[in-house]
């Protein structure tokens, strides 16, 4: 747990030591600004209270920042201390069960935005089984989509479609007339478009 973090004056209340007064006394003294009486309130309480918030947030280092931040509120707020009302050791708890309460609502609302973010922010992760079975769909297709032709009309589209050749070159590396080339290729297009269900 953190130490007191403000210096303590040893210009206190002249009736008694701080550390002799009830802690009605010491709240009293601290609404008047008396940081020697606060410092002794502090001593006499700060460990019940980090307890208390350390069971809440879990944490120690949480719980010492709530505790700081009770004792911070404590002092601004001990000049609406009414003893009437109530003792001191159950108000501060009080106090410090609210932050306590406070501190882990707000780490669960961030860790739910956090959450939500990372939800609509995260990659679709990639369906590498489905594209699998897409890809050998598509090749299987395409095997009897090219077994479907002649051997001589898909010669034929092979180089004029796959080799990037002219027909007049396909005719000449075939050695044959430009129109029977023409008409090979033709008719082997027809037939890959009819197995692969096209309508012309």
């Amino acid at each position: 747990m953190t130490s007191m973090w403000f210096e303590r004056s040893s210009s206190g209340d002249d009736r008694a030591e701080p550390a002799t007064r009830t802690l009605d006394e010491l709240v009293a003294s601290a609404a008047r600004g008396d940081e020697a009486a606060f410092a002794a309130l502090y001593d006499q309480t700060s460990a019940r209270v980090y307890g208390m918030v350390l069971r809440v947030v879990r944490d120690p280092a949480q719980a010492a920042e709530v505790t700081q931040d009770v004792y911070l509120e404590v002092w601004r707020q001990s000049a609406r201390f009414d003893a009437d009302k109530g003792s001191v050791l159950p108000w501060l708890l009080m106090i410090a069960h609210r932050r306590a309460v406070d501190r882990v609502r707000s780490a669960q609302s961030s860790l739910v935005r956090d959450d939500k973010y990372a939800q609509l922010n995260e990659e679709r992760p990639y369906d590498s089984v489905s594209e699998q079975v897409q890809t050998s769909l598509d090749a299987q297709r395409v095997r009897r989509v090219l077994a479907d032709p002649t051997p001589a009309q898909r010669e034929a589209v092979t180089l004029a479609y796959f080799g990037g050749y002219t027909h007049t070159e396909v005719a000449e590396l075939l050695t044959l007339p430009l129109g029977t080339v023409k008409t090979r290729i033709r008719d082997g297009l027809i037939r890959m478009r009819d197995a692969l269900g096209v309508m012309a």
